[in-house]
């Protein structure tokens, strides 16, 4: 019993990690910060885990950026931004497709589409004027 109960601890922890942040954590991140409070932890437990949470849609993946899946907790509709040049990802609360742009598409192709994730790729803010201090510098 007490095992049951420790396994859903840990479980509860992964997500509030997850949701603790803006970062859009990868596993490593999550099973880094958790570990000193949980020092049985595993990294498979984390990624277990993550896609449980995942599969439920208590959490969604961003993809993945320099090879590693990054996560989030917030699960209402936005859309993210990932720099080619750091990899951070940062949200953008916009909605790029519209609904009626959604039902345009279902029409069209015949799909029912139950989502949608825009991901947008460039260079964020810290690394333009990292490159702009570089060039006048």
């Amino acid at each position: 019993m007490e095992k049951r109960r420790n396994y859903s601890r840990k479980r509860e922890a992964i997500l509030a990690a997850v949701r603790s942040t803006t970062s859009h954590p990868t596993a490593d991140w999550v099973y880094e910060k958790l570990k000193p409070e949980y020092p049985d932890l595993s990294l498979g437990t984390v990624y277990r885990n993550l896609a449980q949470f995942k599969q439920d849609g208590t959490i969604i993946s961003v993809g993945v950026v320099n090879g590693q899946e990054r996560f989030d907790g917030n699960v209402r509709p936005h859309t993210h931004f990932v720099c080619s040049n750091c990899g951070c990802v940062l949200d953008i609360p916009d909605e790029y497709i519209s609904s009626e742009r959604v039902a345009q598409a279902e029409r069209k192709y015949h799909l029912q589409i139950d989502s949608t994730d825009i991901l947008l790729h460039g260079v964020c803010p810290e690394c333009l004027s990292k490159k702009q201090e570089s060039s006048h510098g």
